[in-house]
């Protein structure tokens, strides 16, 4: 079982950066693929960000492409997003997600693990 924990989540002015980090406890976590989703009031959660667990393959949602980085360290059990260029629009919940699955499937929204989300606030 991995249990993930969030952190790095706040108010931002548009335009601006954050990084995100999600923290991960299990042995396994280096064979797990990694991602972020978010969720906006009244919207449905969305696909944002993925990373795999070997060689560090990436997928990203158009929305976000060219603005959001994801990455991984697996000594320190942490997978991370860093949020250039922070649009309105980006305001959500962000999710960290994990699991033992290919990494077009987390892409369609499935996981294994969840975290419990922070807030992530861009103002115009």
């Amino acid at each position: 079982q991995v249990q993930l924990v969030e952190s790095g989540g706040g108010l931002v002015q548009a335009g601006g950066s954050l990084r995100l980090s999600c923290a991960a406890s299990g042995r396994a976590f280096s064979s797990n693929t990694m991602g972020w989703f978010r969720q906006a009031p009244g919207k449905e959660r969305e696909f944002v960000a993925a990373i795999s667990w070997n060689i560090g393959n990436t997928h990203y949602a158009d929305s976000v492409k060219g603005r959001f980085t994801i990455s991984r360290d697996n000594a320190k059990n942490t997978v991370y997003l860093q949020m250039n260029s922070l649009k309105p629009e980006d305001t959500a919940v962000y999710y960290c997600a994990g699991g033992l699955l290919a990494l077009a499937t987390m892409t369609l929204g499935e996981a294994d693990y969840w975290g419990q989300g922070t807030q992530v606030t861009v103002s115009s």
